[in-house]
């Protein structure tokens, strides 16, 4: 598309995300007008090309395509409705709007819902959050998660493609909310998983293990996942750079945990790292880095590091069946949440193995509990890990927490659900599969 023809974009939100985003429109050519409510940003956007609007109705005016990419569900209601010089009637007919925001699913059908008691059932709304940090947003190689009708998505599809990962685009089935629910199902393994990294890493550190160590060992192995890689090298150079605050996952975490209570679905991951998450705010730690929530784990804890190589061994198996016990149990439950929302296992499968969310246990596991869910029973291998071995290595890890007198707020709550799996099985004696941990969820 010559830049000449290419229509001219309103782009609402021009925080970390939404100013990559809107920037790499600009440097494929397009006509870009921004808005945001702190004027620095609109500056810098300015220098960085774009033309910007003093409010949300003068940026969408006389605009075909509208991206809003605003913080949370009530700054979007703001912007578009309730707040000064809302965008709504300024929209032009026709507008295709693009909800890239991670919102609830509750909220972005209420928009729609909005929209047409408004007399604007016109507008083309795309339900499309999105997915992949500040700089696969300025590449333009972002995960999206996209819900509409039919007609939406058709004339907002080179938009979407603009910004995403020509892989990484999904077209998620069931119209306006489906785009939220496939992006909350994946936050349930981020939720669970951002937590679980500083949960191994204290618990190492408790333990009197070299972090460094840990951190090389884990990665190179069954028990690596992508936040373990991420928010690792953080917990080894004082929690900087500041990536991703506390308040963001608590943010998304919230989404999950609301939502699940309005469909009568259990969470007990998400809700127990939702738990730990507010206590990080009340000791002041909201605006810090995630990996920082370490200190929780570390408290008054004096450097002491083992250095007997058998020692060292045992202490790392520790570690590492701990993490594979939470990233079990996450995985089934991000996995039934995602039935439960009627959404495609397999697309949802290869969202989660390919984003932040992703894990060996999940990469390994998930299929199995995919096949359970379609009936599907997996026999274990004879050499393969039973979910009898995960358990055991949990009780394992509890125990020694309890001796060291520390918490593993996770790795306790899967201990429990394990537990609980096996006490409902008919054959106590019957070697189960890993995927068995799903029944519970789907009973």
């Amino acid at each position: 598309m010559a830049a000449s023809t290419k229509p001219r974009i309103a782009f609402i939100g021009l925080g970390a995300m939404g100013f990559g985003m809107a920037t790499h429109l600009v440097k494929q050519g397009y006509a870009v007008t921004g808005f945001d409510v702190w004027a620095p940003t609109l500056e810098r956007f300015r220098t960085a090309g774009g033309g910007t609007a003093s409010t949300p109705s003068e940026a969408v005016h006389g605009h075909d395509y509208v991206v809003c990419m605003v913080a949370t569900a009530a700054q979007a209601q703001s912007v578009l409705f309730e707040g000064e010089h809302p965008a709504l009637d300024a929209l032009s007919k026709g507008v295709s709007l693009l909800l890239c925001s991670t919102v609830p699913c509750a909220y972005v059908q209420s928009l729609a819902a909005q929209l047409a008691e408004k007399g604007r059932d016109d507008v083309l709304l795309v339900d499309c959050p999105v997915s992949g940090g500040a700089g696969r947003a300025a590449d333009g190689t972002l995960s999206i998660m996209a819900g509409a009708s039919d007609e939406a998505l058709e004339r907002g599809r080179f938009l979407l493609q603009e910004l995403s990962d020509t892989s990484k685009l999904y077209i998620v089935r069931g119209g306006i909310g489906a785009g939220s629910n496939m992006k909350m199902v994946h936050q349930v393994l981020a939720a669970v998983k951002i937590l679980a990294a500083s949960e191994g890493m204290g618990f190492a550190q408790q333990l009197g293990l070299d972090l460094a160590y840990t951190y090389e060992s884990i990665q190179n192995s069954d028990a690596a996942a992508w936040m373990f890689g991420h928010r690792g090298p953080r917990m080894l150079s004082q929690f900087k750079p500041i990536a991703s605050a506390i308040t963001i996952i608590l943010k998304d975490a919230g989404i999950i945990t609301s939502e699940a209570l309005r469909a009568g679905f259990s969470t007990p991951m998400t809700g127990t790292a939702e738990q730990v998450y507010f206590s990080s705010l009340a000791r002041g730690y909201g605006a810090d880095d995630d990996s920082s929530l370490i200190r929780l784990y570390t408290e008054g804890l004096k450097d002491s590091v083992s250095s007997l190589p058998e020692e060292k061994a045992r202490k790392l198996a520790l570690v590492q069946g701990l993490l594979r016990g939470i990233y079990l149990c996450g995985t089934a439950e991000s996995l039934a949440f995602a039935q439960r929302c009627q959404l495609d296992l397999d697309q949802v499968y290869d969202l989660c193995i390919n984003a932040a969310g992703g894990s060996k246990v999940f990469e390994t596991v998930g299929l199995e509990i995919i096949n359970l869910f379609r009936g599907k029973e997996t026999i274990p291998a004879a050499e393969g890990e039973r979910l009898q071995d995960v358990a055991a290595q949990l009780h394992e890890a509890v125990a020694e927490a309890q001796r060291l007198k520390m918490p593993l707020y996770l790795g306790t709550q899967a201990s429990n659900l394990i537990r609980l799996a096996l006490q409902h099985s008919q054959d106590h004696s019957q070697a189960l599969p890993r995927a068995a941990i799903a029944k519970l969820w789907a009973a």
